[in-house]
């Protein structure tokens, strides 16, 4: 059996409405799409941008009449508005496993030569390897992203064994969890957001990580602890005012990690941290940069 597809224009104002007005009106699923190509920078913990331009589309039975459910959206848009509705695009799709496809489009992600992420429903490519199993979820971080990438890739390359690491904005816990995996002692995440702080907690246990090796803090209730490592994949102007927070968190010839920085934000931020940390020259992926340091004695 075919669906009706309907596509609405939508901006970061009135996407929300539109998506409860179309689930409000029968649709099977709602999901919001980028319509003009714009890059979706990762957000800080907790916050959930939308695109300038952004498509909403509702998948609907096809037994329902076209023009009557248009007319419909298109009316009580209206009514809880005052404003026109853009035109609905409308469109047949296939009969699919819609879940299933879901979950082919994320596939086993390797990170260096140890280091894998890997969604519960695969099994692991390389069982003998750092395997830390996460499913795509809130978006908090899964691998995917450049940002996240080059910070899984360093952990991979470096020798963490015995560690003390926190992970500053930690979201799902990816890095954390991923130095726990590769022999890290010991982790510290830090999150403005109690449901990040959450998700960190719940891939913990599906990673049989104990309890006493990760520990989770808002930052207000943050100990006062020095770490070895120091991973913080946020974004730029948090992490410029961050950086005597940061440094002080760091131990005399720790490593620091910094990333969520875009290309041509890499030198205000290294200048940030330069009073503190001996700066290697900046990595890029794509349009992003990772940088990293270490702590000198003073």
């Amino acid at each position: 059996m075919p669906w009706i597809q309907l596509q609405i224009p939508a901006d970061p104002d009135n996407a929300d409405q539109l998506e409860d007005l179309l689930m409000e009106m029968g649709a099977e699923a709602v999901s919001m799409e980028d319509a003009a190509d714009q890059p979706l920078y990762e957000p800080d913990p907790g916050t959930t941008p939308l695109w300038h331009q952004t498509s909403v589309t509702g998948l609907f039975d096809s037994e329902r009449d076209i023009e009557q459910l248009r007319a419909a959206i298109t009316d009580a848009w209206h009514q809880q508005t005052q404003q026109s509705l853009p035109e609905i695009a409308v469109t047949l799709v296939e009969d699919k496993d819609w879940e299933r496809a879901w979950m082919d489009d994320f596939q086993p992600l390797q990170f260096g030569e140890r280091l894998w992420i890997v969604p519960s429903w695969h099994d692991a490519p390389d069982p003998e390897a750092a395997n830390l199993m996460l499913d795509p979820g809130l978006a908090f971080g899964t691998g995917t992203h450049p940002t996240t990438a080059m910070c899984l890739q360093w952990l991979d390359g470096q020798d963490v064994q015995g560690k003390q690491v926190i992970d500053y904005g930690c979201g799902s816990g990816i890095l954390g969890l991923a130095a726990l995996l590769l022999g890290a002692d010991h982790v510290i995440g830090v999150d403005t957001d109690p449901q990040a702080l959450e998700a960190s907690r719940d891939n913990a246990q599906r990673n049989g990580v104990e309890n006493s090796r990760l520990d989770l803090y808002l930052p207000e209730s943050e100990p006062d602890t020095r770490a070895d490592i120091m991973l913080a994949n946020i974004l730029a102007q948090p992490l410029i005012g961050l950086a005597p927070h940061l440094a002080a968190r760091v131990k005399p010839g720790g490593d620091l990690v910094l990333s969520g920085i875009l290309s041509n934000q890499a030198r205000e931020v290294m200048e940030a941290y330069e009073p503190w940390f001996v700066m290697d020259e900046p990595e890029q992926q794509e349009e992003w940069i990772r940088l990293t340091g270490r702590r000198n004695d003073r």
